[in-house]
């Protein structure tokens, strides 16, 4: 239609420059969608529209929205204002080419994916009045969240046909984090020479995204879920991205233009992965796919981390155990470390008697009680950063497991024991953050007391606030904290009374 060449999330024409992108102030979800087809399969649930034909609504019937509505699948893909997500694509030309504001034609409005079926073909049909005509067919296979997209193309315009393919996701920001936990949504990009990079909806607002490049994938991505477009490979792809009025946005490929001659045929494909980031099918997919479990900058230390956890689930069977017995792995591979470190605290608390002298002696005067104290470390052999040191050695492989239990889609609704159901959510008896702070005190305990009365005060308040905050942790995080905190007592206390400062 002549109105589908002014829409502003369509991406640019090939003669225009790749900044001269149209604007018109439209919402996208303020078009009337004139008519739907339903598909379903073991593992989709979805609503394609003939408007573009384009999945405008998609549930994941193998993922609940919580393990309160076990019986309600997560709706991954909407069409509706407030959760605005979808998929669009079309044939960008300068001539009549269906985009995804075109109109198809459905030979049947129900698909269902029947027992002993391994496959479903939904094939959806446009022509322009010179002649072009275009069959649009989405395949989607049993136990697959991989969508095969074929354009056929059949001229009889009698005029030369040419256009580039372009796919694109178009949703709005959303809400599908916590307050508490970050985790990335917007745009991804993978190519070759640039494996992963996120443009984020921030950006997309300050200036529009384009890049050429070559192979590679554009994605959308959420906490545990991505919606992803893989073209073929081996070609050159122009990446896009922009904000349409600062409420939506869009990541997309255009693909290689095809030509035919009047009296010929051409045809495009490409495929969308819509569905859960876990990585056995992400591996399967496209090279590089798997970077959307998003570990970030510590993804070196919590891919092996991962792998390990999983290993020990086919051992037991609970990702609870799982967690637990990770954490214990953790700590045996730091055992050394961390015994240094607690020595060190064990000898410092030894000096608290004869630090406590000092302060009375030198009462306010700063200078000469911390130059006091420099001395007596010096005189004892205590290094008194000792304690710190191995600490933060090991803090970058706790924030990589700190990843993993965020990221992993495996934990999602996984139940572990007793009133633990979900290990995603908090608790909701409090029960795990409470013994947390618990724990905290008791390891403070036998830690050496500040000799600062305000910074005494403050590390008594601690375990108190990170009780609060830890309330509103997912139940694996606190978990894995916990844990952690009772290995390290056990092994304080050890040490600490070995050498006699207890």
């Amino acid at each position: 239609s002549p109105a589908a060449e002014n829409e502003a999330d369509l991406p640019a024409l090939p003669s225009e420059s790749a900044q001269a992108m149209p604007d018109v102030p439209d919402s996208p979800q303020a078009e009337a969608v004139a008519s739907k087809v339903h598909v379903k399969t073991d593992v989709m649930d979805l609503q394609i529209a003939t408007q573009g034909g384009d999945i405008r609504e998609l549930a994941l019937l193998e993922y609940a929205v919580s393990s309160d509505q076990p019986d309600t699948p997560v709706q991954f893909l909407n069409d509706s204002a407030g959760q605005f997500f979808v998929t669009q694509s079309g044939l960008r030309g300068e001539g009549d080419a269906p985009t995804h504001y075109a109109e198809y034609r459905a030979e049947q409005t129900e698909y269902a994916l029947q027992d002993g079926q391994d496959e479903i073909q939904v094939p959806l049909y446009w022509e322009s009045e010179n002649g072009l005509q275009v069959v649009k067919t989405y395949t989607f296979k049993r136990d697959s969240y991989l969508v095969d997209v074929d354009y056929q193309i059949t001229n009889k315009s009698g005029e030369r046909f040419s256009a580039y393919p372009y796919a694109q996701l178009n949703r709005n920001r959303g809400d599908d984090g916590s307050m508490f936990i970050y985790t990335y949504t917007g745009a991804v990009y993978s190519s070759e020479g640039n494996e992963y990079q996120k443009v984020d909806f921030d950006e997309l607002d300050d200036a529009p995204y384009n890049r050429t490049v070559n192979d590679g994938w554009a994605a959308m991505i959420q906490h545990y879920f991505v919606a992803a477009i893989i073209p073929q490979q081996q070609q050159e792809l122009g990446f896009y991205g922009k904000s349409i009025n600062g409420t939506n946005y869009t990541a997309g490929v255009r693909m290689p233009v095809v030509s035919a001659d009047s009296g010929e045929q051409t045809q495009a494909d490409y495929q969308l992965y819509l569905g859960p980031k876990k990585h056995e099918r992400l591996e399967k997919v496209a090279e590089n796919l798997p970077l959307t479990v998003d570990y970030g900058m510590l993804t070196i230390i919590s891919e092996p981390l991962f792998w390990v956890m999983e290993w020990l689930h086919k051992l037991t069977g609970n990702w609870g155990w799982s967690i637990i017995l990770l954490t214990v792995l953790i700590k045996l591979a730091f055992f050394r470390l961390s015994a240094a470190s607690y020595r060190s605290m064990a000898a410092m608390r030894k000096l608290t008697p004869k630090l406590s002298a000092l302060k009375e002696r030198y009462g306010d005067d700063k200078q000469k009680f911390n130059q006091a104290m420099m001395d007596l470390y010096r005189t004892e052999k205590i290094n008194p950063l000792g304690g710190c040191l191995p600490i933060l050695v090991q803090m970058p492989v706790f924030l990589a497991f700190y990843w993993v239990l965020v990221e992993s889609i495996e934990l999602r609704q996984a139940d572990f024991m007793l009133w633990i159901n979900d290990l995603t959510a908090m608790d909701p008896y409090f029960v795990l953050p409470v013994l947390f702070g618990l724990s905290m005190w008791f390891q403070q305990r036998l830690n050496p007391a500040p000799q600062d009365p305000a910074q005494a005060m403050m590390m008594k308040i601690f375990p108190l606030v990170f009780t609060v905050f830890f309330a509103f942790f997912p139940a694996g995080l606190v978990l894995y904290w916990l844990v952690n905190n009772i290995l390290s007592i056990a092994q304080q206390w050890y040490i600490t009374r070995k050498m006699g400062a207890l």
